[in-house]
C-alpha cells in the first residue's frame, strides 16, 4: 500500500520554506509516497485525518499555533504516524509551545556567527544504522546550538565553539545535529541542517533527510503489525499462561 505524507510549510521566509517543501516532496515522491503539501496550519486541525497518514513533515519557523493543533499532532504521532523535519522548520517552529518542543526533542536557542560558519558534522556511533555508510562532512551555514531532550538518540554532532562568544568560555561540547526519539508508538526524526534550500540539496544532507523520512514513516506499519499480532494472540489464546 502506498504511504501517505503531509508537508506543512510556512513561517519565516528566510528559511525558504516553500522551496524546501518542494525538495521534500520530490524526495518522498521518489520513494513512492502520496504527498499532500499545505501552507496552512489549519491542516493540523483534523486529528482523524492526521492519524490516517504515515508521515508528517513540518517546515514552519517562528510561528504561533493553536494548542488543539499540537494535540492533534501529538495524538497522531503517538498512534504511530512518523514526524520528521529539519532546522528551524521543526525545532524553532513554535517558541511558546512547550508541548511541541517535548514532541520534537529540542529547541533552537542560538547560532553563534549566524549564517556562513564553516563547521564539521561528525557521525556518531550508535545502535541505529540510519546513517550507516556516511562519513563526516563540512558545512558552511548556521551552526545550531539547541536545548535537547536527554531521551533522544544522537546520530550526528558538531563541535562548539567554532565562533568566539560568551559560550566559548565553557568547555568544548558536541552538540547534537541529527537525532531520533519516540513519541508513543511514533518515530521522530530531526536534523538541524537546512538553513536554506541549497543546504538541503547537498548530497549528504539530502540523503540524511531521505533516510529520516523513510525511518519515521516505517513506524506506522510496524505499529499496525504489532497490534494485529497481539489481536491474533488474544483471539487464539496464545498469550494465556499455562
Amino acid at each position: 500500500m502506498q504511504k501517505k505524507a503531509l508537508i506543512v510549510w510556512g513561517g519565516w521566509d528566510g528559511h525558504e520554506p516553500e522551496q524546501v517543501a518542494h525538495i521534500f516532496k520530490n524526495i518522498l515522491e521518489d520513494e513512492n509516497f502520496d504527498v499532500v503539501v499545505s501552507n496552512s496550519l489549519d491542516t493540523y486541525a483534523d486529528s482523524e485525518k492526521l492519524q490516517s497518514l504515515d508521515l508528517l513533515v513540518p517546515h514552519w519557523t517562528m510561528g504561533e499555533i493553536e494548542k488543539n493543533y499540537v494535540l492533534s499532532i501529538s495524538q497522531a504521532v503517538a498512534s504511530g504516524v512518523g514526524l520528521a523535519g529539519c532546522h528551524g522548520g521543526m525545532c524553532d517552529s513554535f517558541r511558546n509551545n512547550v508541548d511541541w518542543q517535548f514532541i520534537t526533542g529540542g529547541n533552537w536557542v542560538a547560532h553563534p556567527g549566524n549564517d556562513g560558519v564553516e563547521y564539521m558534522v561528525n557521525m556518531k556511533h550508535s545502535s541505529s544504522p540510519l546513517l550507516e555508510g556516511l562519513t563526516d562532512f563540512k558545512v558552511v551555514s548556521e551552526q545550531y546550538y539547541l536545548h535537547v531532550d536527554p531521551a533522544v538518540e544522537v546520530l550526528a554532532t558538531t563541535r562548539f565553539p567554532v565562533v568566539d562568544g560568551p559560550h566559548a568560555t565553557n568547555k568544548a561540547v558536541d552538540m547534537p545535529v541529527v537525532w531520533t526519539k519516540r513519541w508513543g508508538q511514533g518515530r521522530v526524526f530531526y536534523s538541524s541542517l537546512g538553513h536554506r534550500a541549497s543546504i538541503i540539496e547537498m548530497p549528504e544532507v539530502s540523503l540524511i533527510m531521505r533516510r529520516g523520512f523513510l525511518w519515521a514513516a516505517e513506524g506506522k506499519q510496524k505499529t499496525e503489525n504489532m497490534l494485529k499480532a497481539e489481536n491474533v494472540r488474544a483471539y487464539t489464546g496464545m498469550g494465556d499462561s499455562q
